[in-house]
Parts: C-alpha cells; structure tokens; sequence
C-alpha cells in the first residue's frame, strides 16, 4: 500500500517511534487505570467509579483531523468472605487518527480478584494482592475518502487525481477481533496520605489479527506489555507528593511517562483538594536511542465524590520546530459513589 503523506508528517513520524505505536495512551495513566492494567479494576474507595478521558494531539500540523483518543470505563466490587474482594467493569476506548479517519473501536470486560495480605476495614493499614484480566473485541476502518495514492498522481497536469483508480485492493475494517489482556497489581496503604503500589500487565497476549488486505491475514497487533508503580509521600497533614512511573514497550516502541503530582487538601468534613505536576516522557527512537519529546504540565481538582483532571504536553527536542511547541491536552473526570461501611476499603490514591 502507498500512501502519500505530508513530508512534515513524514519526518515527525519517523523522528519518533511514540508516533507509531499501535495503541493510544493516555498520559494521565493514573486517571485510566483499567486502560492500563487490568488488575487495577476495583482499586478505589467507593462502591463504584465511572471515568472518561479525551486526548487530541497533533492539532498543530493536521489541524482539523489531530488525533483524538476517548474512553470511559466502569467498575465497581464486591466483599468475598471476611476481606477479600471481586471487582468487575467494563472500558470501551475510541480512537481516530488523521486524514484517513483511521478509527480504532474496543470495548472490553474486565474481572479482578482482590486478595487481602494484612490490615482490616477497621485499621489503617492495608495490603492486597490483585489480579485481574479482561476479554472484549476490537475493530479497525478506516476512510479512503482523504487520502490518495501513488497511481492517481497525474504525471501530465502533476496533480492528484482522485477519481482516478488507486491500485490497491484494501477493504476498509479489519473485520471484528478478540482481544485478552491480563495484569497482577500489590499495594499496602500505611497511613491516611502514606501508600505505595506497582503492577505489570500484558494486553493483546492473543495477538489478534488486524489487517486490511484480504490476501495478508497475518498481519497482527503486537503484545503490549506494561509495568508501573506509584504511591503517595507525606510531607505534612495536608501536603503530599504523588510520584508514579509506566514504562510501556509495544513492539520495536518503548514509551516512558513518569513524574509527580503535588496535593493540598483542607482536611474538611467536605475535602477539597488540588494536585499539580509536571511528567516527563522518555521513548525509543528510530536509531535505537532515546528522546525526550514532551514536558507535561498537569492540574486536577478533587471534590468530595468527583476528580477533574486537565494537562497539556509542551513538544521539545525534535517535535519543537514542526509543531511550535504545541503538544496534545488531555482531559479526565473520574466519579466515585460512596461504598457502605462493610463495602470500604483502603486503597492508594491515584
């Protein structure tokens, strides 16, 4: 298949392996955990938690046709025995990407088993074991609509030709796959602003078959795997830091993201509190070595039940002079409904 590109696009795309990484991410990993891990299903406070995120990025060179990534997810748990928990929910992601309207569609089942190591509903302290897989379908399409091809290039007029055949026997969905991801999740809460937790995960571990073109059934998506560890530091009653890393390797690509985020809480009956960060990213390039592309500056408001989030990537390095400087922003809302007495458990905040 020949497709022509923009040769900005072009030398942004090959300048880093970020941009061809089969999988969107979001950079508020923290604020999408069942994208992330699976074991990360029921890991909250309440009886259950809805969230949704958006990204656009790459407004600066596509304009009206960046990237733009949504999700949402639901999960909620119930109490197994004495201290143990079965956590259930469901993600579903849309993700569309450029002048072709490439359009990514999945939507998944998620199941963890929380497993209690130490602590108790009426202490402080807890730790719990975790894992959790889910299982759902996927599908790709995409537009011919915007693009064009090497064959409708008119040599005599040099001008595209659209109505001119393209050559290319591609259809235009990939047709509907089975995807399984799975993921193991260890926390210990030691103190009402003092926690620590890390996991790893493995998604498309069955490689499911994603391509265009009838005759080349093998083409698949490459395994995903992740691993990730983040807790909260204590600086008083009411500040803490909340540092956190993901380091994800898909294929050729490996994508770094880590950083912190400031909290203030006024201790109230009725807690309000902010967070403000920065999170660097760290990927592979082309040559083997490693880049720095962006710098993220992140802001989130948490009231009582709710937690917004907002961030936006500065490009540096080589993305800097293509894109003025300008990243991706990301957006995050996050409810969680109160959990009966029996029903509560510590958890990290994330």
């Amino acid at each position: 298949m020949k497709i022509k590109v923009p040769i900005i696009l072009t030398l942004l795309l090959g300048a880093l392996t970020q941009a061809t990484a089969q999988d969107p991410q979001f950079v508020q990993f923290y604020a999408s955990p069942l994208q992330l891990n699976p074991a990360m299903t029921g890991v909250h406070p309440g009886k259950w938690r809805a969230i949704a995120n958006y990204r656009e990025q790459w407004s600066s060179i596509l304009d009206t046709k960046p990237y733009r990534s949504l999700s949402a997810s639901f999960d909620a748990k119930s109490r197994v025995g004495r201290g143990d928990f079965v956590a259930y929910g469901f993600t579903a992601l849309r993700d569309q990407a450029g002048s072709s309207n490439y359009l990514r569609q999945t939507g998944d089942l998620s199941l963890s088993y929380m497993k209690q190591l130490d602590g108790s509903r009426y202490r402080g302290f807890d730790q719990f074991l975790i894992g959790g897989a889910n299982v759902g379908f996927g599908q790709h399409t995409l537009d011919y609509g915007g693009l064009w091809f090497s064959s409708q290039f008119d040599g005599t007029t040099e001008q595209v030709d659209q109505t001119l055949p393209n050559g290319e026997i591609i259809n235009e969905s990939s047709g509907v796959y089975l995807n399984i991801n799975a993921g193991l999740l260890w926390y210990g809460v030691f103190d009402d602003n003092k926690s620590l937790y890390f996991g790893g995960a493995a998604h498309h571990v069955n490689a499911p078959k994603v391509s265009f073109i009838s005759s080349d059934g093998e083409e698949s998506m490459d395994m995903k795997w992740v691993i990730h560890a983040g807790g909260e530091l204590p600086f008083s009653h009411e500040l803490s830091l909340l540092p956190a890393v993901a380091v994800i390797g898909q294929g050729e690509n490996m994508l770094s993201l880590y950083g912190a985020n400031v909290r203030y809480t006024n201790r109230d009956w009725q807690e309000i509190a902010i967070r403000a960060g920065v999170w660097g990213h760290l990927v592979k390039d082309v040559g083997g070595g490693f880049a720095t592309p962006a710098a993220t500056f992140t802001a989130i408001l948490e009231m009582e039940r709710w937690n917004f989030g907002v961030s936006y990537d500065v490009n540096a390095n080589k993305l800097a002079p293509p894109t003025n400087s300008r990243g991706a922003f990301e957006l995050s809302l996050i409810y969680y409904h109160p959990a009966t007495r029996r029903e509560k458990v510590n958890c990290p905040k994330l």
